[in-house]
């Protein structure tokens, strides 16, 4: 079946990962520590996800979690990282940068685009951060980005439908809009009729058991008791079936020439 939509998947294993490629995904978006919305995962996992699947993974560049005003440390820790996932065969990468009154880092993000080159460059939802989102797309834009991840400035894509519609629009192709933030199949087809998006983002994470057998009940390592316990991992059939549902309701519109 060919699906006229582009779906990614975020990941932060190689299981998931596969799992995501047998579903259907064109691409991952790797990641560590998806409890912190996701940073910059290790260099033995990128390398072991490269080998184990032949779709695109794109590395998450985030060197912590909060916010996305960076230090000149952390943003020379953010160079090393973007070389490290091109040398271990990345095909993109992940990042996002603001300056302190909320608009985008525009001459930061231009150095980790050329930096990054020739692999694709999205910028993730500290787009939605920003203090307006119209002069947002066109900083993006300017500094190179391939695509830009967002939920229309709200906390799930459902609620920013008319402002991602108008940032499609605005962008005419010289960006790809990738929609982000709360989807499933419920609400994808909707989401992509009403946008005009032809990519979609989603975490279909599904929590499972860990097989330990003995556990310490009065200890807990994480921020939420009995963390340790469990584990989060992304199943190939809701991959599927959301491919599925969005593939049904997507627009027909010419092919996107933003990579």
């Amino acid at each position: 079946m060919s699906h006229p939509v582009t779906l990614e998947i975020c990941v932060d294993s190689s299981e998931s990962a596969f799992a995501a490629e047998r579903g259907g995904a064109v691409r991952v978006e790797l990641c560590g520590d998806l409890v912190e919305g996701g940073i910059t995962p290790s260099s033995g996992l990128i390398e072991t996800v490269r080998k184990k699947v032949r779709i695109g993974v794109h590395v998450i560049i985030r060197p912590r979690g909060g916010d996305f005003c960076y230090t000149s440390d952390e943003f020379e820790g953010m160079k090393r990282d973007v070389l490290a996932a091109k040398e271990l065969g990345a095909d993109g990468v992940v990042f996002g940068i603001l300056k302190e009154d909320g608009h985008i880092d525009t001459a930061r993000t231009r150095s980790l685009v050329e930096l990054a080159r020739p692999m694709n460059s999205t910028f993730h939802r500290a787009f939605d951060m920003s203090v307006d989102l119209n002069q947002a797309l066109e900083d993006v834009i300017h500094s190179g980005i391939h695509r830009v991840l967002t939920s229309g400035g709200e906390q799930n894509a459902e609620d920013g439908i008319a402002t991602i519609a108008r940032l499609v629009t605005a962008a005419n192709n010289r960006v790809a809009v990738m929609v982000g933030g709360g989807i499933r199949e419920t609400n994808v087809r909707r989401i992509l009729a009403e946008t005009g998006a032809r990519e979609i983002h989603a975490n279909v994470g599904h929590a499972v058991a860990s097989p330990m057998m003995f556990r310490n009940s009065k200890i807990s390592l994480g921020a939420v008791k009995g963390n340790e316990y469990q584990r989060v991992v992304v199943l190939h059939d809701r991959v599927r079936r959301l491919l599925d549902a969005a593939s049904n309701g997507a627009p027909s519109l010419a092919p996107s020439t933003a990579g």
